[in-house]
């Protein structure tokens, strides 16, 4: 069990994180070895495009909208998000030099650990509790009896789909800080 805990959830997690993180280190070397560093200056647009795009899937979710199943968007949420990360980070990467736009990707780095977070530790205690339930029915126990020795299992359980509680306003942070971002951005552009 241990091995499959570490298999299924540890290291699709850490690659995941480590393929956003080398492809941000990529792009933006790849930028500058072919001078297009103007070209990075400009993927916070459409990388912020696709996060807000990537939002569906709470508008959904709170049944917003109709069309789709929650699921649909949950994985229109997670790709674009990805991907919109990457192109921020990649922006971020060719000119940091104040401390605005550190503070949001700092933000954003953690928001995706979180969205990580959540991603992989959900699906892992779901399947843990499925797997034990099937256990005690399985030995004969009652559902009564089951339910009263799981008890602490599903409110443990619980808890951690409150993860959201920390999870959104990580994003409401992020949010306020790539809001100040463009806001400094527009104020200082040379409009001429």
């Amino acid at each position: 069990m241990h091995q499959s805990l570490l298999r299924m959830e540890i290291v699709p997690f850490i690659l995941q994180f480590s393929i956003l993180i080398g492809l941000t280190i990529l792009g933006d070397l790849l930028l500058h070895v072919f001078g297009l560093v103007d070209v990075g200056r400009h993927l916070g647009i459409p990388g912020t495009l696709l996060i807000i795009f990537g939002l569906s899937y709470s508008f959904r979710k709170r049944k917003v909208l109709t069309i789709g199943t929650p699921r649909l968007f949950l994985r229109i949420h997670e790709t674009c998000t990805w991907l919109g990360t990457l192109m921020v980070l990649i922006h971020a990467g060719v000119h940091f030099n104040t401390l605005l736009p550190w503070l949001a990707t700092l933000a954003m780095i953690i928001n995706v650990v979180s969205g990580l977070v959540g991603r992989y530790l959900l699906g892992r205690s779901q399947r843990f509790l499925a797997l034990k339930r099937k256990e005690h029915l399985d030995r004969g126990l009652s559902r009564k009896e089951v339910d009263s020795r799981m008890f602490f299992d599903a409110v443990t359980f619980e808890l951690m789909t409150r993860w959201r509680t920390i999870h959104l306003p990580i994003s409401m942070t992020l949010a306020t800080l790539v809001l100040g971002h463009v806001v400094s951005i527009l104020m200082f552009w040379d409009w001429r």
